[in-house]
């Protein structure tokens, strides 16, 4: 718990040094602040940019702070001395998963003050919002591990975070894409946050959730086992 603590506090004092990180933890906060305030649509659903953001930021922000972090650390060899310092894998990852939960989460409460969220859809967003944060950090720690450096990282990171975060944005003016996007995560935490208030959670939602987590596991695993931390 104490080496956790330490890369926690080490993340956490990097956060203003590191503004490829900060930004996503502050960019789509911000931005729905802005929209719910400004933007007045005849018709448009109430606080849609709040349900809108909130999918998008949980597609975004997690899976590359996670993937920047680690690709950088392996990429400037401050993991091989955090190794030498008897911190383990797993502190590690802990350590930098809390620190990455905790922003998220942050970012979470924003989105729930905006979109007007109280008592059980209160909590029901935020359980929500943190399996989604869970998976893609999950998925960011995949891409960090398996990449080399911090620009492989940022190659493949850019076209799956596209992936996640703008699928179910799209699957709303199309239906061919809704159908097909049914498989990811965010897809599901779409229609959980949208249907929030007024229909129950669906088992399909939970099973694609489930088998999504269980991928990104096996998928972490297989790139840990080749690669590690080093």
């Amino acid at each position: 718990m104490k080496n956790i603590c330490a890369v926690f506090l080490k993340q956490v004092s990097d956060t203003l040094k590191n503004k490829t990180v900060l930004i996503q933890f502050l960019m789509f906060p911000v931005l729905v602040i802005i929209m719910e305030n400004a933007v007045k649509i005849e018709d448009m659903p109430e606080h849609f940019f709040a349900r809108l953001f909130a999918v998008m930021f949980v597609g975004m922000a997690p899976l590359t702070c996670m993937s920047a972090i680690i690709s950088e650390e392996k990429e400037k060899n401050t993991l091989r001395v955090l190794m030498m310092s008897n911190v383990k894998p797993a502190e590690y990852l802990l350590g930098v998963g809390a620190y990455v939960f905790v922003m998220c989460i942050a970012g979470t409460v924003v989105f729930a003050v905006v979109g007007g969220y109280s008592g059980a859809d209160l909590a029901l967003f935020i359980a929500v919002m943190s399996a989604g944060i869970i998976l893609s950090e999950l998925t960011g720690a995949v891409i960090g591990v398996f990449s080399r450096n911090q620009m492989t990282a940022t190659s493949i990171t850019v076209p799956v975070m596209m992936i996640f975060s703008f699928l179910p944005m799209l699957s709303m003016f199309n239906d061919t894409i809704r159908t097909a996007a049914r498989v990811t995560y965010s897809q599901q935490l779409s229609e959980l946050i949208n249907g929030i208030g007024t229909t129950a959670v669906s088992a399909e939602s939970v099973v694609v959730i489930s088998i999504n987590f269980v991928l990104a596991v096996v998928l972490f695993t297989v790139a840990y086992r080749r690669k590690g931390l080093e």
